[in-house]
């Protein structure tokens, strides 16, 4: 369900393995995150470069693994397409997570930010 990638630092990179983060997966979904966030990861980029829709179900997974980290780290978002950018904004979820354009820009200001 997810790709998880480690940068040089101890940045996770997370890619859902999926066009649609909805109702159907986004259980299994916030399950994965956060056993990797109660492995100790807890600076966290999710690429959803292949995801090209997210309903309420999928948003609320985000928000699950959001709760889950805590003070503890960061979790930003990444490589939005136009129809999941604009349910991020009318969800308001865009004032929660912070947005780049793409993965380097995601890394560089996670780094930035040690």
């Amino acid at each position: 369900m997810i790709k998880i990638d480690t940068t040089d630092t101890d940045i996770s990179v997370i890619t859902p393995d999926t066009e649609r983060l909805t109702a159907v997966n986004a259980t299994q979904f916030k399950e994965q995150v956060v056993a990797l966030v109660d492995s100790g990861k807890a600076r966290l980029i999710i690429d959803m470069s292949g995801v090209s829709f997210v309903d309420s179900a999928g948003l609320g997974a985000l928000v699950g693994v959001l709760k889950r980290i805590g003070n503890r780290g960061d979790i930003v978002v990444c490589s939005l397409a136009d129809g999941v950018r604009q349910m991020f904004e009318l969800t308001r979820m865009n004032r929660i997570f912070a947005e780049y354009p793409d993965r380097m820009a995601a890394v560089a200001a996670l780094k930035e930010a040690l």
